[in-house]
């Protein structure tokens, strides 16, 4: 089924990393000396032009389009982004995602020319924002392995009264769940997760009206892509216990739903990989520790988050 854009604003303008934005360090040590050498060696002029490269901004367009067969490369790539090397099928999720495409969407640019210097594919999606009802999905595979998941992190950074509270939460099949995905790549400016979140309820609000699935749920559940800094924190503390200051959100916008959620931890993925998903990061040449963030945010209070994405990302 070809995708038909949804025809709603969304944001534009894709600025390459700055000093202030986080970004990937290489993995390996000799790499790093190595680098250091060759910046020793450069002139004052190449320094110069490295600078103009760091704050250039390069516009492009982007449009919403409804989850289809194509996006499943896109959608699978930036789950695992997500996930990184946790037991979780991705491959299943993403089949689930795009079934169920009555909700959901995928971000593109917006008139990929011929001419391209890149060699950039139409099809090729920069995000995509979505929901899996847990409840409704029971028994299948990755929906049992994200709830397990988290109640194994939960587990090892919670006190029991938590544990117990989360367990219980998610499986009351009375108050449904469901799973918020809303990934992105990093340079994708957060000015786009408004009308993503905003079209999401909507779509919601009627998959509820028409007994589609992933209708109404009761709570929100977000495992959210966050960072501290490293040598900052006292890992016999309990994450859940840290202040909420510490962190810092690949996704600008989440933090909005952590200040409303009734349930909040954090893990690290420090050990998870050496690249750009899950290694070492900075932030003002700061060395941070990834993490990842995990909220269950009533529904109710999600007119109240949608009214602060609106505060502070309406362009």
């Amino acid at each position: 089924m070809a995708s038909r854009a949804k025809r709603r604003a969304v944001a534009s303008g894709v600025s390459r990393p700055s000093e202030a934005q986080v970004h990937c360090e290489e993995a390996e040590e000799e790499d790093e000396m190595e680098d250091k050498d060759e910046e020793s060696e450069d002139s004052d002029e190449e320094e110069d032009e490295d600078d103009e490269i760091v704050d250039e901004e390069v516009n492009v367009e982007f449009e919403a389009y409804s989850i289809s067969d194509n996006d499943y490369d896109g959608i699978k790539k930036l789950l695992q982004q997500l996930f990184l090397k946790a037991p979780v099928n991705t491959a299943e999720l993403t089949d689930l995602l795009i079934q169920q495409n009555h909700i959901g969407s995928v971000i593109k640019q917006t008139n990929v020319s011929e001419d391209s210097d890149d060699d950039m594919d139409e099809d090729e999606i920069f995000g995509f924002i979505s929901l899996l009802n847990l409840t409704e999905r029971k028994g299948t595979q990755c929906a049992e392995q994200i709830k397990e998941l988290i109640l194994n992190f939960c587990e090892k950074n919670c006190e029991k009264s938590m544990v117990e509270q989360l367990d219980k939460l998610l499986n009351d099949n009375t108050k449904p769940v469901g799973f918020l995905l809303s990934e992105r790549f990093i340079n994708v400016p957060p000015q786009i997760a408004l009308p993503m979140h905003q079209q999401l309820q909507k779509e919601l609000v009627e998959a509820h009206k028409t007994n589609k699935p992933c209708g109404k749920c009761h709570f929100y559940l977000l495992i959210s892509k966050t960072f501290v800094e490293a040598g900052k924190t006292n890992s016999k503390k309990k994450w859940s216990n840290q202040k909420k200051d510490v962190l810092m959100f690949a996704n600008a916008e989440e933090e909005f739903f952590y200040e409303k959620a009734v349930l909040k931890f954090s893990y690290s993925v420090q050990e998870e990989g050496d690249t750009c998903l899950g290694g070492r990061w900075s932030f003002d040449d700061v060395p941070m520790k990834p993490l990842r963030t995990v909220m269950l945010i009533p529904s109710d209070k999600m007119s109240e988050i949608m009214d602060k994405l609106k505060e502070h990302l309406s362009v």
